[in-house]
């Protein structure tokens, strides 16, 4: 399992990620809001643990730019505050559970295992199997002739999307709103660039390709007598 501790208080972030660690869970630990925010974008966890109460960007305002940004990864709020509204403003925002501090490490635990079991149980259908290549969405592993390759969090929904719809026609503007968000300042360059992403982490596929038709789209195709 791996999680993303989102926490400034080096006190309490690095006993807590080896805490985690003799439970075999893996942490990657960040100190800032803005830290947290990039690097629950650019990769894939299992669950985020994430304080209110941050430098840079405070963790309400991290979660709604994830959730605008369609990044769904189940997130746990953690705050030294204990009021009714800061509990009801993280949930309406798409908070997943809640913990005030100070708390039992132990009880977190067993709600980030909790939380993972849930996300698991939801998505357990994610895994996409096309030509030579199998993508598991659940844990953004993709599998290119039998060699593993690692997706950022935008470049697995990008995939899913294709290999959901693997022989159709996906038009730019489809996959700026649904990847990047109706509201982001994303722009259609912005697809172009992660297509091309992609394309490099098929590259060992002997059979699977990203096709571009000119003013419709993008589709995904194989090549069935490639060998």
């Amino acid at each position: 399992m791996k999680v993303l501790l989102v926490e400034d208080e080096v006190g309490i972030s690095k006993p807590l990620c080896a805490m985690l660690a003799r439970n075999n869970i893996h942490a990657d630990a960040v100190y800032d809001g803005l830290s947290g925010y990039i690097q629950a974008s650019k990769d894939i966890y299992d669950v985020i643990v994430l304080d209110i109460m941050l430098p840079e960007m405070d963790g309400i305002t991290v979660l709604k730019k994830l959730r605008a940004d369609k990044v769904l990864t189940p997130v746990m709020l953690l705050t030294a505050k204990d009021s009714i509204d800061d509990k009801v403003t993280g949930l309406e925002y798409g908070a997943d559970d809640y913990l005030t501090k100070p708390f039992s490490t132990e009880e977190l635990i067993a709600r980030i295992k909790a939380l993972a079991r849930r996300r698991g149980d939801v998505f357990t259908e994610r895994e996409y199997s096309f030509g030579d290549i199998i993508f598991n969405a659940n844990n953004g592993e993709l599998t290119v002739n039998g060699m593993l390759e690692e997706l950022t969090s935008k470049e697995a929904h990008l995939l899913e999307i294709l290999m959901k719809n693997a022989g159709s026609v996906i038009s730019k503007d489809y996959l700026l709103d649904t990847v990047w968000g109706i509201d982001s300042e994303a722009i259609e360059n912005t697809v172009e660039i992660y297509i091309h992403y992609l394309r490099k982490k098929l590259q060992n596929s002997a059979k699977v390709r990203i096709v571009t038709l000119r003013g419709m789209g993008y589709t995904l195709k194989e090549d069935k007598n490639a060998r």
